[in-house]
């Protein structure tokens, strides 16, 4: 009696598709919408701005970014004179932006550097979660914060700070004035932009490579030693990305430092002084009075302030992504 050889069946041959499912490209339209839809509103706010203050371009020219004075006359007449010039309050937006990078960039390193290697896993959790709460909180509470809590203790240190270093022109005072200043506005937005800066470098620190680290602890490094050797070298450019993000964020904040600044439309430069000013805040100040053409003016200063901030943080995320496809 003999036995059948088993038949051997070729199951078919798989095919093989790049064909997304049907879920999978629903999902794909409704990103893609969503992310169109950002840019779509970006661009309306820019037209926007564009179309209201297209006169005061047309009629200021490039004045309207060099010169020093905003003025509206009303003579007799009714006939009213006008310039306007941003320069001013463009100065004293870099100027009160770079104090608030002084104070957080400093502080957010070390915090980003103690995040990722020496906080214990369960205050690590409880540190970055707190970091993330500070960058969802409104303006108006660090402005109130700032005017009630910090500006007591600025002014003493401004006090101190013209004591030891007034004959530097930056720290000297004309009058003995220290509230309200740039100073202190400086301070305030440093503490809104310290979980920007401390996000983006402890992301980057995070992703130093490997080896690298083995290869420094092989070589008998510490572990400050290899964060000073390898960990900061990799990640100066997202640092640096990251100071760019909380740039872009001071050079557009308005609540906070109206709260904190005496706004006058003058160039300062002695920072402790109670005076000075930036371009969102010089906005929220004119606006309630302002007459036709100078809300025209107030909106391309807007257009300007929006130009510029998208600027830088379209810069900063090019920095920091460069970083760390780079590995350097």
């Amino acid at each position: 009696m003999s036995i059948d050889a088993p038949v051997k069946v070729t199951p078919p041959a798989r095919k093989i598709t790049t064909k997304p499912r049907v879920s999978d490209q629903i999902f794909r339209g409704i990103v893609t919408t969503f992310s169109f839809s950002a840019l779509l509103i970006l661009s309306l706010i820019a037209i926007f701005l564009l179309i209201k203050g297209f006169t005061t371009f047309k009629e200021q020219g490039i004045g309207f970014i060099t010169n020093f004075e905003w003025t509206v006359v009303i003579d007799e007449n009714g006939i009213e004179t006008a310039n306007f010039g941003l320069q001013a309050m463009l100065l004293g937006t870099l100027v009160i932006s770079i104090i608030a990078l002084i104070a957080a960039v400093p502080l957010s390193v070390l915090t980003a550097l103690f995040l990722t290697f020496y906080a214990p896993e369960r205050i690590k959790k409880i540190l970055v979660t707190i970091i993330d709460l500070m960058a969802a909180f409104p303006s108006i509470l660090y402005g109130l914060w700032g005017f009630f809590v910090l500006m007591p203790m600025a002014e003493y240190w401004a006090k101190l700070i013209h004591k030891w270093l007034g004959w530097i022109y930056i720290f000297d005072v004309p009058d003995p004035i220290y509230t309200r200043s740039p100073f202190i506005a400086g301070l305030v937005l440093s503490i809104m932009i310290i979980p920007i800066i401390t996000s983006v470098s402890r992301e980057v620190f995070s992703q130093t490579p490997l080896d690298r680290i083995q290869a420094a602890y092989a070589l008998g490094a510490t572990k400050w030693g290899m964060i000073r050797a390898v960990v900061l070298p990799f990640g100066a450019g997202g640092v640096v990305g990251g100071s760019m993000l909380g740039l872009g964020r001071a050079f557009g904040e308005t609540v906070a430092v109206f709260s904190v600044l005496n706004i006058v439309f003058r160039t300062n430069f002695q920072i402790l002084f109670t005076q000075g000013g930036n371009v969102a805040s010089m906005i929220i100040q004119k606006w309630g009075e302002a007459a036709p053409s100078e809300v025209g003016a107030l909106m391309a200063a807007g257009l300007v302030l929006f130009i510029l901030t998208l600027l830088v943080n379209f810069l900063a995320n090019y920095v920091v992504t460069k970083t760390v496809k780079s590995g350097r």
